[in-house]
């Protein structure tokens, strides 16, 4: 396990995400770094650090915590209320229901559910984690039932493309929605053709999941890419580091990586100190293009 740093390093690396922030459509504004937890839980022998990283992120000025209903089954969500135990004040927690129960009282049900697992009362924001088959209508009735009941602050969507979108608008409370929560990484640059600007005008924040991309190959090739080991080079930092700064490099996405030690974490938190440079972020471009056209919406 990693030594912690002390007080005046805390403070000093906290500093940047607590001037980094994006606003959500009701004022809120967020840290554009928050903390992802799939996968997280399941281990008894990683708990602990699992535990330490996620207060310590905290700490760090990532205050929003992002799990599901999904994630292990609910353990995730049990391993977050526990990390926030005394500190609940400080955090802005999120989680989200599966497609099938984003409906009438399996909704109520499911979000009552992942409150008695974080031990809370109330969600600062509730996702529906992706479209199922349940119509758009039923899901942003039941969530407004939810916010009118005090379960929830707010909510938003996951994985739905510029289509969806257009179609939750459209309905009695749709412009509720609060984010879009996405696959968006370096290498994984679909939603800026269309979803991304389509939300930017509406002031509609991206949540980004996996922002340092998902599985060793995918990963390893954008970390060894010889643009981003010179802008790491440059700037003194790690290649992942450069990867987080560029995903953040928008006021309109925050991302929520995932962190499992307490030397993971601090270098997520460093990231946002790091401003890359106009020729660095073009380098970047001609590296890893976007797509001209529209494509199918990337998910995991």
């Amino acid at each position: 396990m990693n030594k912690l740093p002390d007080n005046e390093t805390l403070q000093a690396l906290a500093e940047p995400n607590a001037k980094r922030r994006i606003i959500l459509p009701d004022g809120t504004p967020l840290p554009q770094l928050g903390q992802g937890t799939w996968n997280m839980g399941d281990a008894a022998a990683s708990r602990k650090e699992e535990l330490e990283t996620l207060r310590l992120g905290v700490e760090l000025g990532m205050t929003l915590l992002d799990t599901a209903e999904m994630y292990r089954d609910g353990r995730s969500e049990e391993l977050v209320g526990e990390a926030i135990k005394g500190i609940r004040d400080k955090v802005f927690l999120v989680s989200k229901v599966y497609p099938h129960n984003a409906g009438g009282a399996r909704l109520v049900r499911s979000c009552e559910a992942s409150l008695k697992r974080l031990g809370v009362e109330q969600l600062d924001l509730y996702l529906l984690h992706w479209r199922g088959s349940i119509p758009l209508e039923e899901t942003v009735e039941g969530m407004e039932k939810l916010v009118r009941q005090g379960k929830i602050a707010r909510w938003g969507v996951s994985n739905l493309d510029t289509a969806d979108m257009r179609e939750l608008l459209s309905l009695t409370g749709g412009i509720k929605c609060a984010v879009n929560q996405v696959l968006y990484h370096l290498g994984s640059r679909g939603i800026e053709h269309e979803l991304l600007p389509f939300l930017e005008d509406r002031g509609i924040p991206v949540m980004a999941y996996c922002p340092l991309a998902q599985g060793g190959s995918l990963r390893k090739g954008l970390t060894a890419h010889p643009v981003v080991q010179a802008i790491a080079g440059r700037h003194q930092v790690t290649p992942l580091q450069v990867l987080l700064a560029w995903c953040i490099r928008s006021s309109n996405v925050l991302a929520i990586p995932k962190a499992s030690s307490v030397k993971h974490v601090l270098e997520n938190a460093s990231a946002a100190a790091l401003e890359l440079l106009p020729e660095e972020l073009a380098g970047l471009d001609q590296a890893f293009p976007a797509p001209g056209r529209k494509v199918p919406l990337d998910m995991v």
